[in-house]
């Protein structure tokens, strides 16, 4: 290892796990990532670069869509889709890349000309070690950018962008100016509170690359929604249908569950560590919950003598039960949704695998009972 110059880590390797840990310790200032790569190039290009904890892939993927409705050639990838170095070069080149933490954690050379930090919350500790540390992987976005670059932050971390003295222009705002226009926006999937976060940031953005007011909105109107995040997929009668299944965190679940009224919740799974459930705000809009896979009692515990709740252990009997109870409770609009707040992996491959069986049986039953 002291003959290479560099080590190109394959996100999420952690060097507390790898059987390689006591030589890739050792000379972890050669270790980087494929994003690192990109930017030792020399090609030319712009570059955003989003991250956060919540709502990275659709906000990377509504930027991208905004730039290509505006006559940018863009290039999407990094955690989402293609990775980076498989992005094509071409003239003018404007490269979206959503950034993990995992690839953060090791980069030493990435230098957007505008870094998107959406938010942070309890996620993936058990691979950074702590909060500090996941923080700090997420800010590396920030390290290199200079005077002419940009860097867009909520209010919250103002105040951690100033006392660290990052060289970049410093963008931060309180979520009011994108409430004004959202009426004029006639996108269902971006009008849902659970977006509201990531089109403040869209919306910024647009300003700073001069897309006017007008063809903002015509952009965002054709916009299509990726699967798994708060998708409306079905509706029949007096119920809509929505799979959130990516939200494995509370704090993803919390918008699901601020955007809609009667809701009956399907949640469990995995539990992220330290992570906890406040329904403070929004437990008016839970009719009942109904509690899915292997870690009952952590979900029970939490949600106890705030809303109703079953155990109904899996998808199936959860929407059935979901679907006799909605005939019960005798609501005008209801909403069936699945937001787990955790990780899939006790009963499905991954979070894909459990909104695809959340939709192909929602449809199934659907049939039968209503």
């Amino acid at each position: 290892m002291k003959e290479v110059d560099y080590i190109v880590l394959s996100p999420g390797i952690s060097l507390k796990k790898k059987k390689f840990r006591k030589n890739l310790t050792k000379f972890k200032k050669k270790i980087i990532t494929d994003i690192d790569l990109l930017y030792l190039s020399g090609l030319k290009f712009k570059s955003v670069v989003i991250t956060g904890t919540n709502g990275k892939s659709t906000t990377s993927k509504i930027i991208a869509h905004l730039l290509r409705k505006n006559k940018f050639n863009v290039e999407l990838g990094g955690n989402i889709g293609t990775p980076v170095l498989d992005l094509k070069i071409k003239k003018n080149i404007f490269f979206v890349i959503e950034a993990s933490s995992f690839q953060l954690s090791h980069s030493k050379f990435i230098h957007p000309n505008y870094a998107i930090l959406l938010n942070i919350s309890n996620d993936h500790l058990d691979w950074h070690g702590s909060m500090r540390a996941y923080i700090k992987s997420k800010l590396k976005i920030f390290d290199l950018q200079n005077k002419k670059d940009f860097a867009l932050v909520n209010e919250k971390f103002k105040t951690v962008f100033k006392k660290r003295k990052y060289l970049s222009k410093l963008v931060s705002f309180n979520f009011k100016e994108y409430k004004k226009i959202k009426s004029q926006i006639k996108n269902d999937y971006l009008k849902s509170e659970s977006n509201d976060q990531n089109m403040n940031f869209v919306y910024v953005l647009a300003k700073l690359l001069k897309i006017d007011k007008k063809s903002f909105i015509t952009s965002m109107n054709s916009f299509l929604g990726l699967p798994h995040r708060h998708e409306i997929f079905f509706k029949k009668k007096n119920i809509t249908f929505i799979d959130d299944s990516k939200a494995t965190s509370f704090q993803a679940t919390k918008f699901a569950l601020a955007s809609s009224k009667n809701i009956y919740w399907i949640l469990g799974g995995l539990p992220k560590d330290k992570d906890k459930i406040d329904l403070k705000h929004v437990k008016k809009n839970i009719i009942k919950s109904y509690i899915i896979g292997k870690n009952i009692n952590f979900f029970k515990k939490q949600i106890k003598n705030k809303v109703r709740f079953a155990i109904t252990k899996n998808l199936k009997n959860a929407i059935i039960q979901v679907l006799k109870d909605i005939k019960l409770f005798k609501k005008i609009n209801n909403t069936i949704l699945l937001s787990p707040g955790a990780a899939s992996f006790d009963q499905f491959r991954n979070f894909e695998n459990r909104g695809n069986e959340f939709k192909r049986l929602s449809k199934l039953y659907a049939r039968k009972f209503i």
